[in-house]
């Protein structure tokens, strides 16, 4: 991965892995709604910058430039996920998943979705 994305960076790329290829506007609506107050000018600045890092594409065939990642959603959230595991559980994975388990109510549902998955798992062995 060339660059690491910020915080701001990541809320952006959120919205477009959502929502696919949007205007600044809409990127910038669907921030205020769904984490905090920004700015159109903040959005857009950022959007250009990411654009400059290769993180976005921006189409300017039409008024309104439309933006797209240029960034895999799959690929970078594993990226940070690795980085965090490693940082934070010396890279085991199993006690990130103790972690989760023990901290949040897990519903039944939930719960046999994971023995499905770790069967899987236990099958391609």
């Amino acid at each position: 991965m060339q660059s690491e994305p910020t915080k701001s960076e990541l809320e952006i790329l959120q919205v477009l892995w959502q929502f696919g290829p949007s205007t600044v506007r809409f990127v910038n609506d669907q921030l205020n709604e769904q984490k905090r107050a920004v700015q159109y000018t903040s959005t857009l600045k950022l959007m250009q910058i990411m654009t400059e890092k290769g993180m976005l594409v921006s189409d300017k065939s039409q008024m309104k430039h439309v933006y797209s990642p240029a960034i895999e959603e799959k690929k970078t959230k594993g990226f940070l996920l690795e980085k965090f595991v490693d940082a934070l559980y010396n890279g085991s994975s199993s006690s990130l998943v103790m972690q989760l388990l023990g901290n949040k109510n897990t519903t039944k549902e939930e719960i046999e979705e994971i023995r499905n998955l770790l069967d899987q798992l236990d099958q391609k062995k």
